[in-house]
């Protein structure tokens, strides 16, 4: 597979971890359809399950967020807003140019290396504070 979960992208929070390891899973399901050669609905199915699986975990942390109070919570928000604007013109790229393999490795690229880049920088920060708050706040 492109790309692989390890330890190194744990943020601590096991529903935002989970979350994390769908995405890549999702990213790799579409790779391995176009490379199978499942054709362009599989393709198009895996990326709406893609799609709208970012947009509800992009929720999630943001709420998680809001209720201890982050800092960056407004710059985190307007990365997640920024993204998913790029998910939907990759998208819209895809189904006008088809879901040829190189196609499909351009659009996952693109996620795979944004999604692997903003865990590592901005969740871990955005993790490491809500931890920190939570156990301010016995609710660990």
């Amino acid at each position: 597979m492109a790309y692989q979960w390890d330890s190194s992208l744990e943020t601590g929070y096991e529903k935002v971890d989970n979350q994390h390891k769908q995405l890549i899973a999702a990213l790799n399901n579409i790779i391995l359809a176009s490379r199978e050669g499942k054709g362009k609905d599989e393709v198009f199915k895996t990326l709406d399950f893609l799609t709208g699986y970012t947009i509800m975990h992009f929720s999630d942390e943001e709420k998680l967020q809001v209720k201890y109070d982050y800092p960056d919570y407004l710059i985190h928000k307007r990365y997640h807003d920024e993204f998913k604007a790029t998910v939907g013109e990759l998208t819209a790229r895809i189904v006008k140019e088809g879901p040829s393999e190189e196609m499909v490795g351009i659009v996952t690229t693109a996620i795979g290396d944004w999604l692997l880049n903003h865990i590592k920088g901005d969740d871990f920060r955005m993790a490491a504070y809500v931890k920190a708050k939570a156990a301010e706040q016995g609710q660990e």
